[in-house]
């Protein structure tokens, strides 16, 4: 099939999309189905018209050439429209990849300190505050889920949920472990110590994207506690929850409420299974968590923030950057190594296709 059936195809079809939403006898759930579908074809769409336009400039410009008084001005016109289409067109075909069923949702955020001891947990602090800080720049919303502290500031660990247009395809590929290199505060002889951190972005399921059976469930009801014996409920309103089928499990203890304490733990627990199950049907992962985020140790990571030298390395693309703070209070160093990733990925996906 040829490039312009594809997207005569594309039009025709957000066409009958949008006259079907209009018909009077359309079931409430079709409608839903139908507008969730234009929603996601909208920036194909412009991208088509784009392309459309482009080449009717073209054949316009080619018609002009044949009138030597216009001939000059055809010329520009068409060096113009043509210096246009390779970029369009390869925007085109990354809109044409098959797209992840996971892309559009909201992710649950999860942070958990690794090999280092306090020093890990203090990097995992500062992690999951500059993904917060990262999801505020991008004017995403977060609610935090769950948080561990040790008592000096630290988290063993924390997550959250982010909630935006497309916040799960942003960020899934910070998933894995983080590692630091830099001087401790409690280091009195100046030596850099190498901690790390575990990284895992999950999307968040929807109650219809997984039936969990309430028999299936084991609720365990406990009293919070805090650091240093702080904040320490008097009454059991933690909550842990266990899928006994899959044997995933999720708590929370930070509300005083039971009732939003299990609430928080049954969304984790339903992003788990879903992502268990979405891991599955695509072959280039191979396990669900262990593979995402490994085991902790320091010789396994995926990104290197190295304070004395200000720089931090992701090692799946080899990309360095220089703006360390910057980065780590959730700014453009943190989009950047993100970007880099996700056109990676564009560039696999697409020579995937073309062999």
């Amino acid at each position: 099939m040829s490039f312009e059936v594809k997207l005569d195809n594309i039009l025709k079809k957000f066409e009958d999309l949008n006259a079907k939403i209009l018909e009077p006898n359309i079931a409430p759930k079709d409608y839903v189905a139908a507008t969730k579908e234009i929603s996601a074809m909208q920036d194909m769409v412009t991208l088509a018209h784009e392309y459309k336009a482009i080449k009717s400039d073209v054949r316009a410009a080619e018609e002009m050439l044949r009138d030597p008084e216009m001939k000059s001005f055809a010329e520009e016109e068409l060096f113009a429209a043509k210096q246009k289409m390779p970029d369009l067109e390869k925007r085109i075909k990354v809109a044409l990849l098959p797209k992840d069923e996971a892309d559009e949702k909201n992710a649950i955020l999860e942070v958990r300190a690794g090999a280092g001891g306090d020093e890990a947990g203090l990097f995992a602090a500062e992690v999951f505050r500059m993904y917060l800080r990262y999801a505020e720049r991008r004017g995403w919303k977060y609610e935090v889920l769950s948080t561990s502290e040790s008592g000096i500031g630290a988290y063993k660990e924390a997550s959250a949920s982010i909630i935006g247009k497309g916040v799960f395809a942003k960020l899934k590929f910070e998933s894995g472990v983080h590692r630091v290199q830099r001087v401790p505060a409690t280091e009195t002889q100046g030596r850099i110590h190498t901690s790390t951190c575990t990284v895992a972005v999950l999307p968040e399921a929807e109650e219809v994207d997984v039936e969990i059976k309430e028999s299936d469930l084991k609720i365990d009801v406990f009293r919070a506690s805090g650091a240093g014996g702080q904040h320490v409920n008097t009454t059991e309103s933690a909550v842990r929850i266990t899928h006994l089928p899959t044997g995933a499990i999720a708590a929370c203890q930070d509300e005083r409420s039971q009732h939003k304490n299990k609430a928080s733990a049954m969304k984790m627990l339903r992003s788990r299974i879903y992502e268990a199950e979405r891991i599955k049907k695509e072959a280039a992962y191979a396990a669900f968590r262990k593979d995402q985020i490994g085991t902790g140790d320091r010789s396994e990571r995926i990104r290197t923030y190295n304070f004395p030298q200000g720089r931090i390395t992701d090692h799946r693309i080899g990309m360095t950057t220089h703006n360390i703070e910057e980065t780590m209070d959730g700014g453009k160093g943190l989009d950047e190594l993100i970007s880099a990733l996700i056109t990676e990925d564009e560039a696999i996906k697409l020579a995937s296709v073309s062999e």
